[in-house]
C-alpha cells in the first residue's frame, strides 16, 4: 500500500544515508521502524493487562505456586488417605 508522508528533510535525509549505508531501501527502514513501534505498544498493552492481572490477584488473596500446591497435595491426602504419597 503507498502512503504519502512529510518527513523533515534533515531527518529524511538522515534515514536515506543510513539506509544507504545498509544497503537498504527507505521503505524497508520505514517499514521496520513502524513494525518496532507496534511491537513496543502491543509489549506494552501485554506489561499493563499482566500488572493489572497481578494487582487483582494479589488484592484477592492469591497464593504462590508453592502454597497452591501443597493445599492441594493436603488435600489429596486427607481426601485418599496418607498412604497414597
Amino acid at each position: 500500500m503507498k502512503v504519502t508522508i512529510d518527513l523533515d528533510p534533515e531527518l529524511y535525509r538522515a534515514v536515506k544515508v543510513e539506509a544507504a549505508r545498509a544497503d537498504r531501501s527507505v521503505r524497508e527502514v520505514v517499514d521496520e521502524a513502524i513494525e518496532a513501534w507496534l511491537r513496543a505498544a502491543e509489549e506494552r498493552e501485554d506489561r499493563a493487562s499482566a500488572e493489572a492481572a497481578l494487582a487483582e490477584y494479589r488484592r484477592d488473596g492469591g497464593a504462590t505456586a508453592d502454597e497452591f500446591f501443597g493445599l492441594l497435595a493436603a488435600e489429596t491426602r486427607a481426601s485418599y488417605g496418607a498412604d497414597r504419597e
